[in-house]
């Protein structure tokens, strides 16, 4: 089937998917969003409600449709599965939210499904792999959220502590999305002056125990806010919006995703977030960044969490 390149499906309803699909009727990216749920009310009472709010935002058209609506879309964003609960680590999702994967992907093979699939379900590192497993597709089109929202935390976080624009803050987290993720501070910068250098320039020393506690509090920050107000949605939202632009606009940015490794730093057989370039065709290359030794040890410690958890999983061979 023909892709339409303006064309997007959301899979799951929820509160991420809904707070999604209104940042992409903020941004306009799309002329057609369709969205899906396995409550098919849900999905009708979404549309109804955001279309409401089009005479003030982007021309487009939002419904709710099926697998075959989705069928030839560029872009399908799944979000669907089990919600994380107060005290819960994304890991602990797996089970149910691997069975829910297989179906939608199931679905869409189905129809022979042309785009790119974007995870955003946690934990979605591990989903990412399962779906590249699970669909037979190319790695450069299985992609996940990653450690993008994770990244946003770290420069909004470093640009308050340093008192400057977090736009002008450049640093990643990397690794899993999840407990076992890392700052990669060696390669920190803002706006191209090294971290250290422009500490020095603020006059303010940025300790190692500053690094830890930032480190920490975005680390944890899902569980604080899961904590306060049941759930995560509109952080992610602004990510995955950011995500949808860069293969929207064919912008070969670069973002923390969720990819698969097939040697890069010397893992394989895992997705993990890292660097990488994004545009019309989803992964177009993974970076390998320079990381100190110590980040180097806790990327493979990350990995190697991760690879425990896929080699319980019932997947078919690549």
């Amino acid at each position: 089937m023909e892709l339409n390149f303006r064309k997007a499906a959301i899979i799951g309803c929820g509160s991420v998917g809904a707070s999604i699909a209104f940042r992409f009727l903020q941004q306009g990216l799309f002329s057609h969003l369709v969205l899906l749920d396995a409550n098919p009310a849900k999905a009708e009472g979404e549309a109804m409600d955001l279309s409401d709010g089009m005479p003030y935002g982007a021309a487009m058209e939002i419904t709710a449709g099926t697998y075959d609506d989705a069928a030839s879309c560029a872009l399908a964003v799944i979000t669907a599965g089990v919600n994380q609960k107060p005290g819960q680590t994304r890991l602990e999702l797996i089970a149910q939210n691997i069975a829910i994967l297989k179906q939608i992907v199931d679905e869409l093979t189905a129809r022979h499904f042309g785009g790119i699939l974007l995870i955003v379900s946690n934990p979605v590192d591990v989903l990412t792999y399962a779906a590249w497993k699970l669909s037979g597709f190319p790695k450069e089109r299985v992609i996940g959220s990653g450690t993008v929202l994770d990244t946003a935390r770290l420069k909004q976080l470093l640009g308050e502590e340093l008192k400057v624009d977090s736009r002008n803050v450049h640093a990643f987290i990397v690794g899993e999305h999840g407990d076992s993720e890392l700052a990669v501070w060696s390669g920190a910068n803002v706006s191209g002056l090294d971290l250290d250098d422009f500490c020095r320039l603020q006059g303010k020393e940025l300790r190692a125990a500053d690094m830890d506690r930032l480190y920490r509090d975005i680390r944890d920050s899902a569980q604080a806010i899961i904590q306060r107000k049941g759930a995560t949605y509109y952080g992610i939202a602004m990510a995955v919006g950011r995500i949808a632009e860069c293969i929207v606009k064919d912008e070969h940015a670069v973002l923390p995703i969720s990819v698969v490794l097939e040697g890069e730093y010397g893992l394989e057989d895992l997705a993990l977030s890292i660097p990488s370039l994004v545009g019309r065709n989803g992964l177009e290359k993974i970076l390998e960044i320079p990381l100190g030794q110590s980040e180097r040890t806790a990327l493979r410690d990350s990995a190697q969490q991760l690879k425990e958890v896929i080699g319980g999983l019932s997947l078919p061979p690549a």
